[in-house]
């Protein structure tokens, strides 16, 4: 968990292109956390963004 937004940005992206897989940024309380999306059982308002590695960013 991480409570810098742009340092847990910059690691869901490393993490999605590493893994190739989805990946979801959330917040919970005032921190955020990364998670493979499949994984991701949390509140869907919590998810600040989901990087898909197979998806050019727009």
């Amino acid at each position: 968990m991480s409570h810098n937004l742009t340092l847990a940005q910059n690691h869901a992206f490393d993490l999605a292109r590493t893994l190739m897989v989805p990946v979801i940024l959330f917040q919970a309380d005032n921190e955020f956390g990364v998670m493979v999306a499949s994984e991701y059982d949390g509140d869907q308002d919590a998810i600040v963004h989901e990087y898909d590695p197979w998806c050019p960013a727009h």
